[in-house]
């Protein structure tokens, strides 16, 4: 079910407005929220079915600015107490780091009409912050130049493809979780990553490029300059649906299961505002919407799939087999996988 920007409003979120945050009047209509999210087609989904509905429900306007999870990150971290930054969107080791700096603002689920829909599993530690969606990264491939789909992370190290693989720099994602895929492969553990950066290394000075945002790889598929990559299900999705030669596999190691979440700074001025847009996010019809606009597992478990998005999104079977890491210690040890990234891997 895809909700555009003339959706219909939610009940509970028009209920905040007309209430709590008394949005009608027009000095209300005026307040602006601003929300760190990602770019290219993310945002485009962000765009088609969260703001709208968040913007006519409440009357507020949404400013974006982008980045991926490490820069957010930071950013909320220099601003502190005073934070320019509403409501982040962010993967869940990066929102474990902040909450152990202090730096988040919990939720409350008494003022989230869609608390209890959601899977038990979607907040985090003291409600810090809240999972809303789930995604993955996986074998995203051209089948113009590949022949046989790819069933392993190993595929993408095959001397034939050499040159023409990309892969992520580990500030992002699906850099930090391919190096992890391939250290598990190879026998390390998240406190020794050393087999992972060995196998890397020379995958990586043939890359295409060491992308740092996703959207990077779209001209280079478009181009049929590479073949395979660590990328995102919801993205190569979207693209596929633009016309790319670009299709998806679930190696069978596993896919590295994501969490991306919703988090309030502590230093937001519109904590009640934010908490509304978390909660328009959260909703079934917007989860619906998300899910068949980017591809995004929904969190909210009476949301429904249409048989097209049920075949990227993982799900069953491939949701199954995704591996999760544990946020704690994601976020304990990804400024040491970042670290020795850029001394042994990066060019």
């Amino acid at each position: 079910m895809k909700l555009h920007g003339k959706g219909r409003v939610l009940p509970g979120i028009a209920a905040l407005a007309a209430g709590a945050f008394a949005l009608a009047s027009p000095l209300a209509a005026q307040e602006k929220l601003t929300i760190a999210t990602f770019g290219g087609s993310f945002l485009d989904a962000v765009k088609s079915c969260h703001i709208p509905v968040f913007e006519k429900a409440t009357g507020a306007a949404v400013e974006t600015v982008l980045g991926n999870s490490v820069q957010h990150a930071a950013s909320v971290r220099a601003m502190g107490a005073s934070s320019d930054y509403d409501v982040v969107y962010i993967d869940d080791s990066a929102a474990m780091q902040l909450k152990a700096e202090n730096l988040l603002h919990p939720l409350d689920r008494a003022v989230l009409a869609s608390a209890e829909e959601l899977d038990p599993r979607a907040f985090g530690p003291d409600d810090a912050f809240v999972v809303f969606m789930t995604g993955a990264t996986a074998i995203a491939y051209n089948p113009e130049m590949v022949e046989t789909p790819p069933s392993s992370w190993r595929d993408l190290f095959d001397e034939a493809y050499k040159g023409q693989v990309a892969i992520g720099d580990v500030t992002g994602t699906a850099g930090w979780q391919f190096l992890l895929a391939v250290n598990r492969m190879e026998g390390g553990s998240p406190e020794d990553v050393t087999p992972g950066i060995d196998a890397i290394r020379p995958l990586a000075q043939d890359a295409v490029v060491q992308y740092t945002q996703a959207d990077q790889l779209l001209a280079l598929f478009a181009r049929g300059e590479v073949a395979m990559a660590p990328w995102y299900p919801d993205r190569a999705g979207s693209a596929a649906d633009e016309g790319l030669p670009i299709a998806i596999a679930y190696p069978e190691e596993g896919a590295v299961g994501i969490r991306p979440t919703l988090l309030i700074p502590e230093g937001s001025s519109q904590k009640e505002l934010a908490a509304a847009f978390v909660d328009t996010v959260l909703s079934k019809e917007v989860q619906e919407c998300f899910a068949e606009t980017k591809y995004a597992g929904p969190i909210n478990l009476r949301a429904e799939l249409s048989e097209k998005a049920a075949a990227i999104v993982p799900n069953g079977a491939t949701l199954e087999s995704l591996w999760f890491l544990d946020p704690a210690v994601t976020s304990a040890q990804l400024p040491g996988w970042i670290d020795r990234w850029q001394r042994e891997v990066a060019r």
